[in-house]
C-alpha cells in the first residue's frame, strides 16, 4: 500500500504517454520528489532510473567489482545508469559519440569513456578490462551491435538489450556465447503489470533514492521545452546533441 497522500508532490512511472498536464497514475507507480531536487528536474529520473535499476541489478545481477559498459552513457537512461553502477561499487565502461561527451560520462562516475566516433569499442572495452571483458553491457544499439557485445562480453556475461538503434536482427555466435556461459536477455519497462512496475518503484525508493539525497545519482536534464513546442524537443532528440533527458513543461 503507498504512503502517498492528498498534496504530496510526487513523481510517477507512468504507463507511457505522458505528454499531458494531468495524468492518472496507480499510488504504487509514484514516489516523492527528493529532497534538494527541483519538481520539474525531478520528472526526468523515474523512467529513466526505474530502467537503469530493474536492468541492471533484477536482470543483470550487478555486483560491485564488476565491469559494467553503458552503450550511450550520453542518454537518458544511459547518463542515470552510469552514476548507479559506480554508486554501487562497479567499475562502468560507457560509450558516447564525440570526445567532449566521454568527459561528460566521466564526471558521471565512467571510469572509462570509450569515444565509439573513433575507436573501436570491442578493443577498447578488452583493453580497459585486461582482456577479461565486461560483466554486464546495458544495451540501447539492438541486433546491429549483437555480435560485437558477445565478443566484448567476460566469461559468465549478461548482455541485457533495452534498445534497437540499429536494429530488430543481428547475428548470434551461439559457439561464441555458450563458450562463455554468456547470457543474452531483452526487456522492457513499458510492457509490465502494474504490480511488476509498483515493485519496481518500490525498490527505486529503498535502494535510488537515498543515491539521490546524498547526489551519488541527479537528474542529466539537457533542456527544457514548452509543452505545445514537442515537435521542436523530437527535433532535438533527433539531432544526436542532447545529452541526458529533454523535458516538456506546462
Amino acid at each position: 500500500m503507498s504512503s502517498r497522500r492528498v498534496g504530496d508532490q510526487v513523481v510517477a512511472l507512468l504507463a507511457g504517454g505522458g505528454y499531458a498536464e494531468q495524468v492518472v497514475v496507480p499510488a504504487g507507480q509514484t514516489l516523492p520528489v527528493p529532497d534538494g531536487v527541483d519538481l520539474v528536474d525531478a520528472a526526468a529520473l523515474p523512467e529513466a532510473v526505474c530502467t537503469a535499476w530493474t536492468n541492471l541489478v533484477d536482470t543483470g545481477r550487478l555486483s560491485r567489482g564488476e565491469t559494467l559498459l553503458v552503450h550511450g552513457g550520453s542518454g537518458g537512461v544511459g547518463s542515470v545508469a552510469v552514476q548507479i553502477g559506480a554508486a554501487l561499487g562497479a567499475r562502468v565502461v560507457a560509450t558516447a559519440g564525440g570526445p567532449e561527451r566521454a568527459a561528460r560520462c566521466r564526471e558521471l562516475g565512467a571510469s572509462v569513456a570509450v569515444d565509439h566516433r573513433a575507436q573501436d569499442v570491442v578493443a577498447a572495452v578488452r583493453e580497459a578490462t585486461d582482456g577479461r571483458g565486461a560483466d554486464v553491457v546495458l544495451d540501447v544499439l539492438g541486433g546491429g551491435a549483437l555480435g560485437d557485445n558477445v565478443r566484448l562480453m567476460a566469461t559468465g556475461g549478461r548482455l541485457v538489450v533495452i534498445g534497437l538503434q540499429q536494429g530488430r536482427t543481428g547475428e548470434l555466435d551461439l559457439a561464441r556465447l555458450m563458450a562463455k556461459r554468456a547470457t543474452v536477455t531483452g526487456t522492457t519497462l513499458r510492457s509490465r503489470s502494474v504490480q511488476e512496475k509498483a515493485e519496481v518503484v518500490a525498490a527505486v525508493g529503498e535502494h535510488v533514492w537515498p543515491m539521490v539525497a546524498d547526489d551519488r545519482v541527479r537528474p542529466v536534464v539537457h533542456a527544457r521545452l514548452p509543452l505545445d513546442e514537442a515537435d521542436a524537443a523530437h527535433a532535438l532528440l533527433d539531432s544526436g546533441q542532447v545529452f541526458g533527458k529533454v523535458l516538456l513543461v506546462p
